[in-house]
């Protein structure tokens, strides 16, 4: 898909996209109309002018289509989008988990700080915890963990922040404040949640590290028994595909539209 205008760039706008350097904007696949996005990310896209709005939506869908696939290539479409919805908070935060998952810590963390001052949203504090472990800040991570928003988020949040949390304090060698991190309500081992695979394994790990081996292993065992009940890890149904022998090697490289369902977000984590 080739760019339909040209921008001028702001000196003063620092996101990668802006540089004068940047790439060409990848190409978008057949399929893809812009219409797959949900209705609050299109909500949000209806401010820009009718070209824009395309563009920006038609580069959301695809990178969450490759978000799990070829994380590098989703970034560069959410940088794309970026380009021409850079205002938007709904944009942000699809560059900040895109350059998240392609390991750019130093880029997620921007742009997920700037999600979060747009946005008003601490959902993704976890990640910007984990992006400054990535950036070798585990003391402004510890910080960032203990801050009043953090300490207020429940559920899935509080699981990914108590694991990334803990692995702060695993870079400065306190593994007793790492396992009291993993210590929260749903580390609760007679309920499995989606984290708690994770959840589990971790704690084992710090026990038997501090020579907890008992409980170390009570835990270890309760991870196969939470993925059972979840149909996850080793007990998930494989995925079985059938070839023609004639066209095996065609098939082998399905398409990213045959991969994902359309109606996937522009970015989860």
């Amino acid at each position: 898909m080739q760019e339909h205008e040209i921008l001028s760039r702001n000196p003063r706008d620092l996101r990668r996209s802006n540089s004068e350097d940047r790439e060409r904007s990848p190409e978008i696949d057949d399929d893809v109309t812009g219409k797959e996005l949900d209705r609050e990310a299109a909500r949000q896209l209806t401010t820009l002018t009718d070209t824009n709005r395309k563009w920006v939506a038609k580069h959301l869908v695809m990178a969450g289509r490759l978000l799990d696939i070829d994380s590098q290539l989703a970034f560069e479409h959410a940088l794309a989008a970026s380009r021409r919805g850079g205002r938007l908070a709904v944009v942000r935060e699809a560059v900040g988990l895109t350059a998240y998952a392609a390991g750019d810590y130093a880029e997620a963390l921007r742009e997920l700080r700037t999600y979060r001052r747009i946005s008003g949203d601490q959902t993704h504090l976890p990640v910007m915890v984990d992006c400054l472990r990535g950036t070798g800040k585990p003391d402004k991570a510890i910080e960032l963990a203990q801050e009043p928003e953090a300490q207020k988020l429940t559920g899935p949040a509080r699981a990914e922040m108590a694991m990334v949390l803990s692995g702060a304090y695993q870079d400065r060698g306190d593994l007793v404040a790492a396992l009291e991190a993993l210590e929260i309500p749903e580390l609760d081992i007679n309920r499995a949640y989606p984290f708690s695979p994770r959840l589990y394994a971790a704690y084992s790990e710090l026990l038997e590290a501090l020579g907890r081996d008992e409980q170390a292993q009570r835990w270890r065992h309760q991870v196969s028994v939470a993925e059972r009940a979840l149909g996850t890890g080793a007990f998930e149904d494989p995925e079985i595909l059938d070839f023609d022998e004639e066209d095996e090697d065609e098939q082998l490289m399905p398409r990213v539209k045959d991969v994902l369902p359309v109606h996937e977000r522009p970015a989860q984590r």
